[in-house]
Order: C-alpha cells, then sequence, then structure tokens
C-alpha cells in the first residue's frame, strides 16, 4: 500500500524502482479519463442493447452516458478550452473516439427527436439510427486502442486489450439495461432471459479475455503489473470492485435466478454491481501500468 505525503517522495520512490507506475491517467485528474472510458463504454453499449429491445429509458440513459463521458474527457484536459486542437483522426484514436462521441451525440437526439415528437420521418430515422450505431461501434473500439498503443508498458500493449474493452462495454450495456428494468416497461419474458443469457457468456468472455491479456506478457513490466493487481498496489481495487462486485454478486444473484425467477429488484442489483465492477477494471488495467525507466536504477540514491 503507498502512503506518501510528499510529491517528491513519491517520484523518488517511482525512480527507484525496476518497473515504473503510470501516474498521468490515473493520479490526479487522470481519473476523468477513467471516468470517461467507462461512462462511454457504457452509453455506446446500453444504445445498442436499448436499441435492440426498443427500450427508451435505456436509449436516454445510453445518450446521457456519453455526453457525461464527453465532460469527462473535457475535464481530463490542462486546457478544455483548447480540445479542438486535438481533433486528427488520421493518427490519433484519442481523435477518433472523441469524433466518435460527437457524431453519436448527434445522431441519436436527432433519432431520439423524431422518436418522442412523433414526427413520421422513418427514413430519417433509421438513417441516424445506423449513424449512431457506427458512432457507437468506435467509441466501443477507440477506447482500447488508445492503451494498446502505448508500446512502453507491457500490460497495455496487447492485441487482447481492444478486444476486451469491446467486451466490456457490451458487458455494461447489459448492465445498464437490467439496473433500468424498475423504471421500464420491458416485460420479464423471453427477450429479458436472452440478455441474461448474453450477460453471462459476456461475463465468461471478459474474464477469459482479461487474463489471457495479462498473462499473454512476459516482460518485467507486465510481470511487475500482474504483481500490482493480484498482491500489490491495485490488489484491493481489483479484488473488491472487479472480483466482489463485477463477479460474485452478480452470478450468485444469476444462480439464483437459474433455480427460481428473481425480482426485478435483483436483477437491477446485478446491472449495477456489473457496472461497478466495470468501472474498477479500467481502473485497475490503467492503475497497474509500468514502464521500464530510462534512467538507471540507483541514479537517485539507494
Amino acid at each position: 500500500m503507498e502512503i506518501f505525503t510528499d510529491p517528491f517522495d513519491v517520484l523518488l520512490d517511482d525512480f527507484r524502482q525496476v518497473a515504473r507506475p503510470q501516474r498521468e491517467w490515473i493520479s490526479g485528474r487522470g481519473i476523468f479519463l477513467i471516468l470517461g472510458h467507462f461512462l462511454s463504454g457504457a452509453g455506446a453499449g446500453g444504445w445498442c442493447f436499448a436499441s435492440w429491445f426498443n427500450f427508451l429509458p435505456g436509449e436516454i440513459a445510453a445518450l446521457g452516458l456519453v455526453a457525461a463521458s464527453g465532460l469527462a474527457h473535457l475535464s481530463f484536459l490542462g486546457h478544455p478550452e483548447r480540445f479542438w486542437r486535438m481533433v486528427r483522426v488520421q493518427n490519433s484514436w484519442v481523435s477518433r473516439g472523441f469524433v466518435a462521441m460527437l457524431v453519436f451525440m448527434a445522431a441519436a437526439t436527432g433519432y431520439l427527436a423524431i422518436l418522442i415528437g412523433g414526427v413520421s420521418a422513418p427514413a430519417l430515422a433509421q438513417a441516424l439510427w445506423w449513424v449512431s450505431i457506427a458512432a457507437a461501434a468506435v467509441i466501443m473500439v477507440y477506447k482500447g486502442n488508445v492503451y494498446a498503443v502505448c508500446r512502453s508498458i507491457p500490460l497495455w500493449n496487447s492485441p487482447l486489450l481492444p478486444v476486451l474493452y469491446v467486451a466490456y462495454a457490451l458487458h455494461s450495456g447489459a448492465g445498464l439495461l437490467l439496473l433500468l428494468l424498475p423504471w421500464g416497461h420491458l416485460s420479464i419474458g423471453r427477450p429479458l432471459v436472452e440478455v441474461l443469457e448474453l450477460w453471462i457468456g459476456l461475463s465468461v468472455a471478459v474474464c477469459v479475455l482479461f487474463y489471457i491479456t495479462i498473462m499473454a506478457s512476459s516482460s518485467v513490466g507486465a510481470h511487475y503489473s500482474v504483481e500490482d493487481l493480484l498482491r500489490g498496489r491495485v490488489a484491493a481495487a481489483f479484488y473488491g470492485g472487479v472480483v466482489f462486485f463485477g463477479l460474485l454478486i452478480p452470478l450468485v444473484i444469476g444462480g439464483m435466478n437459474i433455480v427460481t425467477p428473481v425480482s426485478i429488484g435483483l436483477l437491477a442489483t446485478v446491472g449495477a454491481a456489473s457496472l461497478v465492477g466495470d468501472f474498477y477494471i479500467k481502473y485497475s488495467i490503467a492503475k497497474a501500468g509500468r514502464f521500464r525507466p530510462l534512467v538507471p536504477i540507483g541514479a537517485f540514491g539507494a
């Protein structure tokens, strides 16, 4: 456990380590970046599922989450008023993700305006819906690629990480749908059973993908990252947030549902716990990132 009172002590401790922890994307304003990635993934995945079931409360909530993620991304920037300077979609996944969020919000807002306002424009509504789905797909893809292009951090630099983030976005989307059941009119019938079956499948998939991701790298940096996750400074977030909330609580309630149908309230609990777990998996991956220092160990004293 890390307890420091002086930022200079933190810097010195980092310099002394074989694999130095990255702090830019997790400490201070860095938490807004993690929050933005979580909200955008949950919103994009939630939009896909809510549109699939024509679940209006889910569509509205998904649009709100993506909008909130844009604010979180801006809060991470040192000068939010200059955000337009980062728009370089030809060579930046951050730019592609931000542009995709803008396109998604415009298309989804137009689609919902037609839907709620009762405007008779089926062709336009269909076109806006397809644009929103395409933009949501880019949102789900871009986050993992933002990390995967960081070659200096072995835990992140894996072709599996973008796949993992897409799986977690879909997982969050299913969780959002379950969370909103008490406030909607989605019947507990075959469609909901399909959502639960899909949630279970996604849960297994993301667990397997995460395990493969952290074990695929054999470098020194990846070794220390795995140590952080399982026994070190990220262990509390990993076991408490990812394992307990994101895995155990939903699986226990899901197991109960196999024996006898559970209440809508408990299904909403599954959704809430899943979302908590999905936030902490992104937090854990970011905080566990370590890189080999360029300055030789010992240059700053023993």
